[in-house]
């Protein structure tokens, strides 16, 4: 039986339900495969509009990239939008934008309406590597009021940057108060929580074989059956064989996370005097916070390899320890990893199968999960539904790549790519 990664989440979670496996044949009119943020809340939106829903996950509700993830709840969708303007024109654009904020409000708001407790906490900065990137915020700034986000902004100069975080690292920040951080697996395990008290039949260990498309949908497990009158494929990065179709258009790359000891008060108002996440600049980029019991949580070093570096604690140490020499004598508690979906424009893939319209999918949220998936979950609930939902047929709009390559060479082909990406930096 499969369990969760050993993480500090893991460790410090709320107690985890054990949900029985499916066993027999059951009938509904929704099925979701993957018991993530993807599926989960595209569960509970389903449910609360009337539809009767199971969800089948292979492992541990949370056990992928939702359980697992560097908790950080950051406002947007996708990277570099403007691209997607001869698809669906500016006003298109400006809606993508809006809907990035709207993502991290269906997050807060689900939060507290079931009062789920999982840590949240308000405030992260981008940080700056280079002036070119100091630039990119002041334009990022401006065009954020001009959209009318309505949280606080503040352009950070190279001389204000130790009022959040302890390094000499950075020329510069943007911080926003409207994006945070949370406990992503205590988080899963509430909404997980809110399905079931919604009437959604919940299953674990109970990996899917085999689909067969029709009108009514059959969902194959080892030792059970779903029949119903739609399908949702929300597995993002574990997808694997499923369905090779959206299998090619989403790359699983590794990232990582070391978690050390508890600090002392005065240790962590040195390295994260606000208790913000941040996140920095680059390719390989580094993002870390600090936990509710003032771990440093120190994630990224995104992987294309598909192998995992032997020692996590090992690779990633150095990478925090050029950032925060001062934790040189600090022990490392907890180290993991995991995939997330990468797509080949950033932008999430939210759609139906034209062949099969009565299968709807969300994947590919390239590093910005933890708000997509909600949005995601909404915007499919409303399709299945048959209400008008212009944010899904936005999302359905854009075409989406396969990756060249085939299932064995998509990873050494796209881990070249962002070598050349990495190299580009050092010039």
């Amino acid at each position: 039986m499969t369990q969760h990664a050993n993480s500090y989440y893991n460790a410090s979670s709320h107690p985890q339900p054990d949900y029985p496996r499916l066993q027999g044949e059951l009938k509904v009119d929704v099925c979701v495969v993957g018991g993530g943020f993807s599926g989960l809340n595209t569960a509970i939106e389903l449910a609360e509009r009337g539809l009767s829903v199971a969800l089948l996950e292979a492992r541990k509700i949370g056990w992928g990239a939702s359980g697992r993830n560097g908790g950080q709840l950051i406002r947007g969708v996708g990277h570099g939008l403007e691209q997607f303007t001869s698809v669906i024109g500016s006003e298109g654009v400006h809606q993508l934008k809006l809907l990035g904020f709207e993502a991290v409000e269906i997050v807060r708001q689900r939060i507290e309406r079931h009062n789920i407790q999982c840590d949240l906490k308000w405030g992260y900065c981008d940080l700056a590597n280079k002036p070119a990137d100091l630039q990119g915020f002041a334009e990022d700034l401006e065009e954020l009021r001009s959209l009318g986000y309505r949280h606080e902004l503040q352009l950070l100069q190279p001389g204000q940057m130790r009022s959040v975080v302890g390094s000499d690292q950075y020329v510069g920040g943007l911080i926003d108060m409207g994006s945070g951080h949370l406990h992503p697996l205590n988080l899963a395990l509430g909404e997980a929580a809110v399905a079931q008290s919604l009437g959604v039949q919940l299953f674990e260990q109970s990996q899917v074989t085999r689909i067969d498309y029709g009108p009514r949908v059959k969902v194959h497990t080892a030792q059970g059956q779903v029949q119903a009158q739609f399908l949702v494929l929300g597995c993002n990065a574990y997808l694997n064989d499923l369905n090779p179709e959206l299998g090619g258009k989403v790359l699983p790359a590794g990232s990582y996370i070391i978690a050390t000891e508890p600090l002392s008060e005065e240790q962590a108002r040195q390295l994260l005097p606000q208790d913000m996440a941040v996140c920095d600049q680059r390719v390989a980029l580094d993002y870390y916070r600090l936990s509710a019991d003032r771990r440093l949580l120190f994630g990224g070093a995104c992987h294309y390899s598909g192998r995992d570096p032997q020692d996590i604690a090992g690779y990633m140490r150095p990478k925090m320890l050029k950032v925060f020499p001062q934790l040189a004598n600090v022990r490392i508690d907890y180290q993991w990893g995991g995939m997330i979906g990468i797509g080949a424009n950033r932008l999430p893939q939210i759609g139906r199968l034209k062949q099969h319209p009565n299968v709807f999918y969300a994947q590919a949220y390239s590093g910005h999960g933890l708000n997509a998936t909600h949005l995601a979950g909404r915007l499919l609930a409303e399709a299945v539904a048959g209400q008008h939902s212009a944010g899904f047929e936005l999302f359905a709009k854009v075409p989406h790549i396969t990756f060249p390559g085939g299932k064995h060479l998509r990873s050494p082909l796209l881990a070249l790519g962002m070598l050349w990406h990495r190299l580009k930096e050092l010039v």
